[in-house]
């Protein structure tokens, strides 16, 4: 079993919640805690927390800490202010399906006739319930994962869908991670991951944390490391499925797809069933997050490295058509084309 998480927790009074900056690493450990409406929809837009699973479970925990602060109020009222909180922290980012899937679990329990104080125990624990599903959700799609694998591989990523991300090895990480611990040999090559840097910032620091053999390579480095024969497979997160198999995950994840179909190598998709989204019909359904292009022009950069005014086109997600996906790997197995059956049947 993988140790508890140390990126999202609730404090010790449940009143706020307690996240590590990932805008931080790696060069500084920093953790801050949350108490305000605002404070929870800064650190979820701004990405101090980050990853869908991991979005998910702040979510939740942020509408139970929200929810402790306001023991005084009496039902009906107590339901509408809750209500309008986790619609505020659900405009946070809108790709992500899981944001929006762990508030309406949440806000499900309004519907139940109880006094307030027993509510706000059923709020607590079932944000710590999706914390702990969670964590169970990691591992088996990691043994999913790793099962695809064989020793001495070469696995590319792209982003950090890997223990920062989630509650546990992670999604699109998670099989690299779990290789790691139990001495399963891998040869990684991770994209930095243009333009806020998770694969190189994050991705590679957790790797390298966990003893694995990583590599970190520009993006636009990914065919000649494929071309050389270095790579046996692909491995990515997703923030969302729709019910086709296309899968929105962070931008740059398709062009990692189309160049995985031109060389014959696999390309994996790794997420929980909370991001399939089976309303969804396809990709062209998906809404993606457009950032700020000051992302593109300076971040990170002691001085600009783009002209001042230039237009900026910086979406967060680009969508991979389901064609170019060999597999979709979930904690309840792995789903082969088409996708339209074999994710529909996930919920049968």
């Amino acid at each position: 079993m993988a140790d508890l998480p140390e990126n999202v927790r609730l404090t010790p009074d449940g009143t706020g919640v307690i996240i590590l900056d990932q805008t931080q690493l790696p060069t500084r450990k920093v953790f801050l805690t949350l108490k305000t409406p605002e404070e929870m929809y800064e650190a979820i837009h701004a990405l101090r927390v980050r990853g869908a699973p991991a979005i998910g479970v702040c979510a939740g925990m942020c509408l139970s800490a929200l929810a402790h602060q306001r023991p005084q109020l009496e039902r009906p009222a107590f339901d509408a202010w809750l209500r309008e909180q986790a619609d505020y922290l659900a405009s946070s980012r809108p790709t992500a399906v899981n944001l929006s899937w762990a508030l309406r679990r949440m806000t499900a329990l309004l519907e139940l006739p109880l006094p307030l104080p027993e509510l706000l125990d059923r709020l607590e624990a079932e944000a710590t319930a999706i914390q702990a599903e969670d964590i169970a959700m990691c591992e088996n799609i990691s043994r999913y994962g790793l099962s695809l694998l064989h020793p001495g591989d070469g696995v590319l990523t792209h982003c950090n869908a890997g223990p920062l991300a989630t509650s546990c090895y992670g999604t699109g990480q998670g099989p690299l991670h779990l290789a790691a611990r139990e001495g399963f040999p891998l040869k990684i090559f991770a994209d930095e991951t243009r333009p806020l840097l998770q694969g190189a910032r994050l991705t590679a620091y957790e790797l390298q944390q966990a003893g694995a053999d990583v590599t970190l390579i520009c993006d636009n480095m990914a065919s000649l490391v494929m071309k050389n024969g270095w790579v046996q497979a692909c491995m990515v997160g997703c923030d969302r499925v729709a019910a086709n198999g296309d899968t929105a995950n962070k931008i740059g994840t398709s062009g990692v797809a189309i160049l995985a179909r031109h060389y014959g190598i696999p390309f994996y998709v790794l997420g929980p069933t909370s991001t399939i989204d089976l309303n969804c019909p396809d990709g062209d359904h998906i809404p993606i997050e457009q950032r700020d292009g000051e992302e593109i022009r300076s971040l990170f950069y002691r001085e600009p490295q783009a002209p001042a005014g230039v237009k900026c086109f910086n979406p967060a997600f680009d969508v991979t058509d389901h064609t170019l996906i060999t597999a979709i790997i979930t904690e309840k197995g792995i789903c082969r084309p088409p996708y339209t059956q074999s994710l529909a049947a996930l919920f049968e």
